[in-house]
């Protein structure tokens, strides 16, 4: 049997342009020009691709979808180069008016992590190990 490889991650947004300023802050090189469009993706360093498709996109080819309910299912994890970058970036993040999940802290598995939400309430996680 062939094995298939992971190539793409998928997220549902309800505004496009918000989700890519949100990434733009977190690193991601995403073009400007992108903020109007349905389906927007980008190549991330290992050839792994992350995209974002609107809420109506997704309805043009399922128009059975709906928004998942409360709480995040997923979460995406942005490794930082040390704890004092973990703080950092998080603090940014909030000065430019992102909601924390959760401040950062010493994680008992031996990390700084934090937990920020993305423009629809997703999770998105900041992390550096300890030590």
């Amino acid at each position: 049997m062939p094995t298939p490889t992971l190539d793409l991650i998928g997220l549902v947004v309800a505004d496009m342009a918000a989700f890519l300023d949100f990434y733009r802050r977190l690193g991601l090189d995403l073009p400007a020009s992108a903020d109007a469009a349905p389906h927007v993706e980008v190549t991330l360093p290992g050839g792994l691709r992350l995209a974002w498709d609107t809420e109506e996109t997704i309805r043009g080819f399922d128009p059975s979808w709906t928004r998942p309910g409360p709480g995040h299912r997923t979460s995406l994890a942005f490794r930082c180069a040390s704890p004092a970058e973990v703080d950092a970036v998080h603090a940014e993040l909030t000065a430019a008016g992102v909601r924390s999940h959760l401040a950062p802290f010493d994680a008992v598995w031996g990390q700084r992590y934090a937990t920020v939400l993305d423009p629809d309430g997703g999770a998105v996680d900041l992390f550096a190990p300890l030590g």
